[in-house]
């Protein structure tokens, strides 16, 4: 029989060359963000040396250390750094990111209280004072959650619970068996998440009904109001979108909570970037009403700058919210346990502590630090809209409400079907580049690029080398090849 006791013993002694090992890693990530290209060179063949049997024995942790921080330069994106502009990435402040590498050393875990009685009540903390933050009912209950995706999840579920309930049904116990289909009633801003969401809660794709009134899919009021009418007093769901991926846009939350809440509705707002909006009084406007709907979604990991995963999602109703995820056993805490159990209000039960970081962005920098973190990007977004009305051969497609920049490259001369061919692939220039990660996308019918600010390292610097950056690959790129 082989004699396993020294393996532990060695890995306790590990601990040492860990600490003095970090220390250098942590230097070298933290010190080189604001330089390091966001897509750097040599990429591909870096990943391909990763290709290599499973060892035998080990390299140790020194070795392995070392090969994942060389890695972590030459084979990955550097979406922490000022010069990521794709999807809507947050960057992390200093006090997020020093908390969630302290979660991650105190090996948290918040299912329940007994488990981390400090990480749950800093969660329980951290949600009441992002209600305020929000301007949302301190009454709602919230759970944190990995992201917007589920954070939706968290407010359908609870939302087709409520539906299934004004049908005499309890869907949790008898799932969708035999019920009507849910109706689903919403703008085109609708986003992708939300279809994941309504496949994976069995509610299907095709109920979503949408009401635009353009391409671009901004909301159809008289469409969206007969729609409801049509019901009849019947129930359903209705999807406010504060904050579109394209263009920044909002549908017209105030008017359509007020239309929704004259019916049988649950409304659920799809804040996951947008609801920062009310941090500002320069943007506030776009989502007033949001407090007289019944559940919100927002994302952490964008405009609160915390590291990734983190989300939140806030519910009028606990009651119905427990129902949505009831979770019991006899080793469990019970329901009526007058501790916390998030995991029980939550699509996850194995829960790491988001609310370290949470918690120590909100206290060291406080309401005050986050409005200034939103306005930086305000105005990062208006900036570089003058750099682009002012450059010949860049073209603003839409108005920029919020923190996201629709353009295109126009030299002039070209279809709008030819510039579509030509943003697309000067879109995969810009990225083959590497000193800028930002992505194309489109604006009703027409390829755009669409630059979202959302990070707090982000600088004007950085904007008037992208708009050079893109005018002198677009002028570098054949014309031929959209023809």
């Amino acid at each position: 029989m082989n004699d396993n006791s020294s393996f532990p013993a060695s890995m306790r002694d590990e601990t040492g060359l860990l600490i003095e090992q970090f220390e250098g890693a942590l230097r070298s990530a933290l010190e080189g963000m604001d330089q390091r290209l966001a897509l750097p060179p040599g990429l591909d063949d870096a990943l391909a040396s990763l290709d290599e049997p499973l060892p035998e024995q080990g390299c140790g942790i020194g070795p392995a250390l070392e090969r994942l921080v060389e890695l972590n330069l030459t084979a990955d994106s550097n979406t922490g750094g000022p010069r990521c502009f794709h999807f809507v990435i947050g960057g992390s402040t200093p006090a997020a990111y020093g908390a969630d590498l302290l979660a991650t050393a105190f090996e948290k875990l918040t299912y329940t209280w007994v488990t981390s009685p400090l990480g749950v009540e800093l969660e329980t903390l951290s949600l009441r004072w992002l209600r305020e933050l929000f301007g949302l009912p301190m009454e709602w209950p919230g759970v944190m959650v990995t992201g917007g995706t589920m954070a939706n999840l968290v407010g359908m579920a609870t939302g087709r619970q409520w539906w299934a309930e004004q049908l005499g049904a309890d869907i949790y116990e008898t799932g969708m068996n035999g019920l009507p289909p849910m109706p689903v009633i919403t703008s085109g801003y609708v986003h992708a998440s939300m279809r994941k969401v309504l496949g994976l809660l069995g509610v299907g794709v095709n109920q979503l009904d949408i009401h635009a009134r353009d391409a671009r899919g901004r909301l159809d009021l008289e469409s969206y109001t007969a729609a409801l009418e049509r019901l009849d007093g019947k129930p359903a769901v209705v999807v406010v979108n504060a904050g579109e991926v394209n263009a920044g846009d909002f549908d017209p939350c105030e008017e359509m909570i007020d239309i929704a809440r004259r019916h049988n509705t649950w409304v659920h707002v799809d804040g996951a970037f947008g609801l920062f909006a009310r941090l500002s009084p320069r943007t506030e406007h776009l989502v007033r009403g949001i407090e007289r709907a019944d559940s919100a979604a927002v994302d952490g990991h964008k405009w609160l700058n915390v590291p990734y995963d983190s989300g939140f999602a806030f519910v009028r109703d606990h009651d119905l919210l427990a129902k949505a995820f009831r979770y019991s056993a006899d080793y469990l805490p019970p329901a009526d346990d007058p501790r916390p159990t998030p995991g029980a209000i939550g699509p996850e039960s194995s829960r790491r502590a988001r609310s370290f970081a949470v918690w120590a962005t909100l206290k060291a920098y406080g309401r005050e630090g986050h409005r200034k973190i939103v306005e930086h990007c305000l105005d990062n977004a208006a900036y570089l809209a003058q750099l682009v009305e002012a450059a010949p051969e860049l073209e603003l497609m839409a108005e920029v409400p919020l923190n996201i920049v629709a353009f295109r490259y126009n030299p002039g001369g070209m279809s709008d079907e030819e510039l579509d061919v030509f943003n697309k692939r000067l879109g995969e220039a810009v990225l083959a580049d590497g000193r800028f990660l930002v992505g194309t996308s489109r604006l009703g019918p027409r390829t755009i690029f669409r630059p979202a600010f959302s990070n707090w390292r982000t600088r004007r610097e950085d904007l008037d080398e992208f708009a050079q950056v893109v005018t002198d690959l677009g002028q570098a790129q054949p014309k031929e090849v959209a023809r």
